[in-house]
């Protein structure tokens, strides 16, 4: 196999079903995100519920991540993503049920939003197990040398995803309607389930002997001692926390650019486009070189382009601005994912992507409800444009505080 092979991640079968059942798992959890946001804001006409939404999954999901993580280390961790998995259908099913006006769960309409909010802290559960033992299963996938460019694969199925799923979530709402596009839903993460079920177990050496309390410490103390894990992880909490405008997309559709369902499909989808189209050049030409720089770089294009849709009130200048976000922000995943596989030692892989998970969840479910809120208080507008000076303000600090990591090489394909 050549060294410089940039399908090497996708000759491993193990690592074929993994980027396959992220695929479809991402394709289900964006349409259902679409689909459920939209009737939300059609049944409140109020930003601050889309905010809720967030925080409904964030308090579980923050409360459980690191418990989960100390799972991932000590037990099979096949187990656990799958029967995750499967309560995230039944959740589905809950959605269909509870929302169905046929159904013997059916409530009215006054009170099918805690439906939402409820199906969505269980899902928040869930997330709490699935997350710290899937994410940490890359790893063993494919061989050290391969590690950026299984980066690279895995954030682009993950980012196909991403573009599709509402997309196909804004046009399945439009015509074939909110329950019926539920129905598909269920069908892909079902999907997930069967492949997700096709990789190999992988067995856990070192094995985690500490109790819950030193176990987790251990795990957040290995994040904090690693600079470039560290800040980077916070760069990224907290640009996306105040820089995020996905949150407030439906209300940009529905009240600002006037599109619709459909439109929020395409405006939703946008970021991922940008996304993909980068990534296909980081599997030839791996941000890892110069990461710290290129890592920085990212996050302020991030913020501008930002700052460039909070002003915007033509509808293919938002999607441009937002293809940039996804664009920006693919580089800081694809340094973000290789530093996580590369430093953590295998038997606490589970309680690192764990902290990291806690980090990423602060920054997009409590960055939602951050969203919400500052939409509510000061308007959607002009929320996304502090969002995104506030975005600028961070990276410009973090810059002046971690100039040293400049020095700091990754490996790179082939060593």
């Amino acid at each position: 196999m050549s060294k410089t092979d940039p399908y090497a991640a996708l000759r491993y079968s193990d690592f074929r079903y993994f980027v396959s059942a992220q695929l479809f798992f991402t394709l289900a959890i964006l349409m259902q995100e679409i689909v459920l946001s939209y009737y939300l804001y059609e049944l409140t006409h109020d930003p601050f519920s889309l905010g809720l939404v967030g925080l409904a999954e964030a308090i579980p999901f923050i409360s459980l991540a690191l418990f989960g993580g100390y799972v991932a280390d000590k037990f099979d961790r096949k187990k656990i993503y799958l029967w995750s998995f499967f309560v995230v259908c039944l959740v589905t099913l809950l959605l269909i049920f509870g929302l169905s006006e046929n159904s013997f769960l059916s409530l009215d309409k006054e009170h099918q939003p805690w439906v939402i909010y409820v199906s969505v802290f269980i899902f928040g559960v869930a997330r709490g197990f699935y997350s710290p033992s899937w994410s940490s299963l890359k790893p063993f996938l494919v061989k050290e040398e391969h590690y950026s460019n299984s980066a690279s694969w895995s954030a682009q199925f993950w980012q196909i995803g991403r573009i599709a799923g509402p997309v196909l979530g804004g046009f399945l709402y439009a015509f074939v309607g909110f329950i019926s596009s539920l129905w598909v839903v269920l069908a892909f993460l079902i999907l997930t389930v069967l492949l997700a079920a096709q990789i190999s177990k992988k067995e856990i050496k070192n094995q985690t002997k500490a109790n819950l309390m030193d176990s987790l410490k251990e795990g957040y103390g290995f994040v904090k001692k690693n600079k470039i894990m560290w800040y980077s992880i916070v760069l990224d909490m907290f640009s996306v926390l105040f820089g995020g405008v996905i949150a407030m997309l439906p209300v940009f559709a529905k009240d600002i650019l006037h599109v619709g369902a459909e439109g929020l499909g395409f405006l939703r989808a946008a970021p991922a486009v940008g996304a993909v189209l980068v990534m296909l050049g980081t599997a030839y030409f791996p941000p890892t070189n110069k990461a710290w720089r290129n890592m920085l770089l990212a996050v302020a294009g991030f913020g501008v382009a930002t700052l460039v849709f909070a002003v915007s009130t033509n509808f293919y200048l938002s999607c441009f601005a937002l293809f940039f976000t996804g664009a920006f922000d693919s580089i800081s995943v694809v340094v973000r994912s290789t530093i996580l596989q590369i430093l953590p030692p295998d038997h606490m892989r589970g309680r690192v992507s764990a902290v990291n998970g806690v980090f990423v969840s602060t920054s997009n479910e409590l960055g939602a409800f951050e969203s919400g809120l500052a939409a509510k208080l000061l308007g959607t507008v002009p929320s996304v444009i502090f969002g995104g000076a506030m975005t600028l303000v961070i990276v410009t600090y973090i810059y002046t505080q971690s100039k040293e990591l400049f020095s700091v090489k990754l490996i790179k394909e082939g060593k």
